[in-house]
């Protein structure tokens, strides 16, 4: 008898690309391909698939198009990856000042898929992409969810904040056949909560975990303290900030599987991801080009960190050129043992949220606030929450646009959903929040 992981791959994911009209198997086929390629042969592909992305935007993006005639540059100008230099770096806020300007002239906003985060900087922004950037953007965390031993059709636990919940039928239908996705709330972490997810994961056979990395770091450290029996997994797959060393120690001690480390943001998606060696991350180059810049903007050599600024080479809807993450990595030009031609993002430094504490025990992930405030709160632009005593919160909190005397209390209210409504909460008006010295910011502060 087939068991059903074979018939979601081979019928479900099939079937329901031709339902959905999309491309993303063919895509998920090729990059299978393209990754065996020599360094050479990809970074060819990769400097067409820019000059491609900067044509486009010239010609379709009205901030761009600003931009390149104030400066004097076209397309053109652009013959090597030395020329970079020349366009500037595109910042959180001109996005967040400009934001229909940069849309695609050719598209219609409402046929383009929106997205709002708040990223790892507590900074909230708009965003939107076109399918076909969907499905490559898909494909590539399909091809990268591979390397750490997950396949098509394999039902997986995901350690998430605020997990989507399937409404529609078609979604419902979505989530039995294709996703075969199970969650443990970041937002509720605790002794019951894990417990639960722990008899999930033994009745549905659960194989692979994915989740933020700090949060996989405290479901492992919870079943170590407690000294439970879990099964080998799979694969574990860490993301949404930095795995430290010590955390990635105790998960692959619980799990007796290796984990892989994977980096990426809302607004270009995947940008790199470890392979099974697991030294170094491998770079998304098929979908960006990654750049590693100093503080007076020329590039960085070799294992010097500097600024990460990428390039979408797939996002028509809002094209994003030379955009600066706001995070600090290196890169590497040695080559990977497993052959592959990727390049390879030697190291990200950054993206260290801590968890607060509720009353009762529970951790709160710093990412899954972000979610639950940040992007739903109008007319703030930047916030920090800093816990000195386990019953008081202190907000940092820098006004934005749409901000209005209801908005404090808004952001109030949903805190206390979360830490309860014992908990003092005092809003501190700031102008601005200010960065680690690596160029971070931190969105929450556990001092307890």
């Amino acid at each position: 008898m087939l068991c059903p992981s074979f018939i979601s791959k081979n019928i479900f994911y099939p079937v329901w690309d031709i339902w959905d009209k999309s491309k993303k198997l063919q895509v998920l086929k090729s990059l299978e391909k393209s990754q065996w390629k020599e360094s050479v042969e990809l970074e060819l592909y990769q400097w067409q698939r820019f000059k491609d992305i900067l044509n486009y935007a010239y010609l379709n993006s009205p901030y761009y198009k600003k931009l390149f005639d104030n400066k004097g540059l076209t397309p053109d100008s652009f013959r090597t990856r030395a020329d970079l230099p020349l366009l500037p770096i595109t910042r959180k806020l001109d996005v967040r000042n400009n934001l229909e300007k940069f849309l695609s002239v050719p598209y219609d906003k409402a046929e383009l898929i929106q997205a709002k985060t708040g990223g790892s900087t507590g900074f909230s922004l708009e965003l939107y992409f076109d399918k076909a950037c969907q499905e490559h953007r898909n494909a590539a965390a399909l091809r990268s969810d591979r390397w750490a031993g997950w396949n098509l059709g394999m039902v997986r636990g995901e350690l998430w904040g605020n997990p989507p919940r399937a409404g529609s039928l078609k979604e419902k239908i979505r989530h039995e056949l294709l996703d075969r996705v199970f969650y443990l709330d970041t937002m509720q972490i605790n002794g019951d909560s894990i417990a639960s997810f722990l008899n999930v994961c033994s009745q549905h056979n659960i194989e692979v975990i994915f989740g933020h990395a700090h949060s996989i770091y405290i479901y492992a450290k919870y079943i170590h303290e407690q000294r439970l029996s879990v099964a080998p997994l799979k694969g574990i797959i860490a993301t949404s900030m930095m795995l430290l060393s010590h955390e990635r120690e105790l998960i692959e001690k619980v799990f007796a599987c290796k984990v892989t480390n994977r980096y990426g943001c809302e607004e270009v998606g995947l940008i790199a991801c470890e392979c099974e060696k697991h030294h170094g991350m491998h770079i998304n180059a098929e979908n960006v080009l990654v750049e590693f810049i100093r503080e007076d903007g020329t590039a960085a050599d070799e294992n010097e960190m500097a600024k990460i600024v990428v390039t979408d080479l797939r996002n028509q809807g809002m094209p994003l050129l030379r955009y600066q993450i706001e995070d600090m990595g290196s890169f590497s030009s040695r080559v990977c043992a497993c052959g592959r031609g990727l390049p390879l993002l030697e190291k990200v430094s950054g993206r260290v949220a801590d968890f607060l504490k509720t009353s009762n025990g529970d951790s709160v992930a710093g990412i899954s606030l972000i979610e639950r405030t940040l992007t739903k709160v109008i007319g703030i632009e930047q916030m920090q929450l800093v816990q000195d005593e386990l019953e008081r919160l202190k907000v940092n909190r820098v006004k934005g646009q749409g901000y209005t005397d209801n908005s404090d209390q808004i952001l109030i209210g949903e805190l206390k959903q979360v830490f309860g409504d014992d908990v003092s909460i005092d809003i501190w008006d700031v102008d601005s929040i200010p960065q680690l010295a690596n160029g971070k910011y931190r969105f929450s502060i556990c001092n307890l």
